[in-house]
């Protein structure tokens, strides 16, 4: 039988390591050819790794967790080989295949210092906690006479106490890390600021009302709130095209296109996605590719292709109920417009105190490029197109 390797694939350009997610096989384990056999996460998204060969899973070379390069070896897969075959010679020696048992450093260290193999603890799933440590293996408490006992002895007391309230220490994912290496260069390297405004969500609210049911049937796809807003959007950059501009170096590019970054939650932490040339796209296009976003995003199908450029973004923290706040910068863009929860005040109409659906909208801007004369009069105009919509043409 010969032997096949598995190998981490070419990764992304400027990515020069990533780190092994999760392996779906251990050692003993048949695979086909074309299985998913581990995922490896970059900076920007998650790589599925296929088995080269139909066989059984000889050996894993890097764990879960563990950083990689392009093109290393991390396991090799027998060619040819049967689970069976594999149980028998298990059998023989009666030797059994135990799945390893994840542990983090410190639950490790703890369980080296008390002499303990963290594979025999009792716990849940596949890890090993600290708390799983402490609860097997409880130090033998030392009776101290209170008169007796000075300062020192209750101050070790008091951290031998805390020391057995569970905790766990897991390391940032590289998307984790990476997120929050850009926002500190956007606050750092942008003169952000915001400005605000309110939109009365009332008509908008009415027409999908309205016409939900007939654009669903027609084009399949539910019609929300974010199409509206993509729209608004590309006709106010198109009114202040600074603020769909970028900067580079001390240039200024001006973009003839309008590619919307539009942020999806996914287990992994916010990504954005790109919509390309959304000018010319319709309600129905805006919503399917959104959909199409957001699903791959929870499945970690995206690639750097969809991560990739754009010239301004919309963040909705509306669906987790945020009522107000500033999104900051995604660079090289100059702005990016925040939606937020629909929440019914009283507001003052005609003359009149009335109840509507209000959502609190924010600008933030880079004001080195954008005035803020600029920045106020771009959001009025998206408030203007929410609360008119009839400006904006539905394509049913």
């Amino acid at each position: 039988m010969s032997i096949a390797e598995i190998k981490v694939p070419v990764l992304p350009e400027s990515v020069t390591d990533a780190t092994l997610l999760k392996w779906y096989k251990h050692p003993g384990e048949a695979v086909q050819e074309e299985e998913k056999l581990v995922d490896i996460e970059t900076d920007k998204v998650v790589l599925e790794v296929p088995a080269p060969n139909s066989g059984i899973l000889k050996d894993i070379l890097k764990s879960d967790g563990e950083d990689v390069q392009a093109g290393e070896v991390i396991g090799h897969i027998e060619i040819g080989a049967s689970e069976t075959s594999e149980t028998n010679k298990t059998n023989k020696t009666n030797k059994t295949i135990v799945t390893p048992t994840k542990t983090s450093p410190a639950v490790r260290k703890i369980a080296a210092e008390k002499g303990i193999n963290p594979a025999t603890v009792p716990h849940h799933g596949d890890r090993v906690t600290k708390a799983d440590i402490l609860h097997t293996v409880k130090p033998a408490p030392t009776v101290v006479k209170s008169e007796s006992r000075n300062k020192n002895q209750e101050i070790q007391a008091v951290q031998e106490r805390f020391s057995e309230r569970p905790e766990e220490r897991v390391p940032m994912t590289r998307l984790r890390k990476r997120v929050a290496e850009r926002l500190l260069n956007a606050q750092h390297e942008h003169a952000i600021l915001t400005t605000f405004n309110e939109i009365n969500m009332k008509a908008v609210i009415d027409l999908r009302t309205q016409y939900k049911p007939a654009f669903e049937k027609k084009h399949g796809i539910k019609l929300g709130f974010m199409s509206f807003f993509v729209k608004a959007a590309v006709a106010a950059l198109q009114k202040f095209p600074i603020i769909n501009a970028s900067s580079e170096a001390d240039d200024i590019i001006y973009h003839g296109y309008y590619d919307i970054g539009i942020a999806v939650s996914s287990e992994r932490g916010l990504v954005v996605p790109i919509l390309r040339d959304v000018e010319s796209m319709s309600f129905a296009q805006i919503e399917k590719g959104i959909a199409d976003f957001a699903k791959r995003a929870r499945d970690a199908q995206l690639s750097i292709e969809d991560l990739t450029g754009g010239t301004f973004t919309i963040t909705n923290g509306g669906i987790f109920g945020s009522m107000l706040s500033t999104p900051i910068l995604n660079p090289p863009q100059s702005a990016i417009l925040g939606m937020h929860n629909i929440i019914e005040r009283p507001i003052a109409e005609n003359g009149q105190v009335v109840i509507r659906p209000m959502m609190y909208v924010a600008l933030s801007y880079d004001h080195r490029l954008i005035d803020g004369r600029e920045a106020v009069q771009f959001l009025v105009t998206i408030k203007n197109a929410i609360e008119d919509p009839t400006r904006l043409l539905l394509d049913i």
